[in-house]
């Protein structure tokens, strides 16, 4: 298999993993990314634009659903009355943690007929594209996360 497939085709096997996990949680893999991003700290709505890559339209209807859900909370951002920053609701923070641990988990299957040198290798390649390209942490390396936002 080429390079170009085989990097097609490995996101869409962790995009499909990520979904699963998500699914399984009752989220969709979108609000399993935020709940993944608030893990480490409340974030404005022009950052988390960024970060996940949408529309400020898109971005409002997914914190809509997940504030709904009573997972997010808008809250009063201290550097601009104006604004308002997105944190996790312990109820959030709870299922962020359980979802990030079971995703992690799935995906750290998927290179299971690798040997650690293997692994090793391939991490660091991926590694070296995604800085690259710098690529927003939507998702940290599981020592780096901090429920709870």
């Amino acid at each position: 298999m080429g390079l170009v497939a085989a990097l097609v085709r490995s996101s869409f096997l962790v995009h499909a993993v990520y979904a699963q996990a998500a699914r399984d949680d009752g989220l969709t893999p979108q609000q399993g990314q935020l709940l993944c991003v608030l893990m480490a700290q409340p974030y404005g709505m022009g950052e988390l634009c960024s970060m996940l890559g949408l529309a400020k339209s898109s971005l409002t209807g997914l914190v809509d659903r997940t504030e709904n859900n009573g997972l997010v909370r808008r809250e009063p951002d201290p550097r601009d009355s104006r604004a308002v920053r997105v944190a996790l609701t312990p109820r959030g923070a709870r299922l962020a943690d359980r979802f990030y641990t079971e995703a992690c988990r799935r995906i750290e299957e998927l290179p299971a007929g690798l040997d650690p040198a293997e692994r090793d290798t391939l991490a660091g390649l991926l590694g070296r594209i995604v800085l690259d390209h710098k690529v927003p942490a939507v998702f940290a390396e599981p020592d780096q996360a901090s429920p709870g936002g």
